[in-house]
């Protein structure tokens, strides 16, 4: 089993999941996060002060799946949330070693589902 996490735009979260939601992958966590890369930030105006805003908002989107589905929510993920501008974000593939459900103890694949 695989975790894969995506730092993603806000604005293209609900397309990801309505897509992620018709191959069948339910299951997600999804957390608000701010970061930076290339991106740099951006330059805001506040009553006329111009600032420099160094963390930009993204979502954080973490998907526990089968070795055989990583390659195709990968996939789904680029092409949902690809805009070919810097700040789309990033994708991150971690191994998982042991899942276990807090309310059955059921462990394994068991618990992911």
């Amino acid at each position: 089993m695989k975790k894969i996490e995506a730092i993603i735009r806000p604005g293209k979260f609900q397309t990801l999941r309505d897509r992620l939601f018709s191959i069948g992958i339910g299951g997600l966590t999804v957390t608000e996060a701010a970061g930076t890369g290339k991106q740099k930030g951006q330059t805001g105006v506040f009553r006329g002060t111009t600032f420099q805003v160094q963390l930009l908002p993204k979502v954080k989107v973490e998907i526990v799946a089968d070795e055989h589905q990583v390659d195709e929510i990968i996939d789904l993920i680029i092409e949902s949330c690809s805009t070919g501008d810097i700040g789309d974000g990033k994708i991150f593939i971690s191994p998982i070693e042991q899942t276990i459900r807090i309310r059955t103890g059921e462990r394994g694949e068991n618990a992911v589902i």
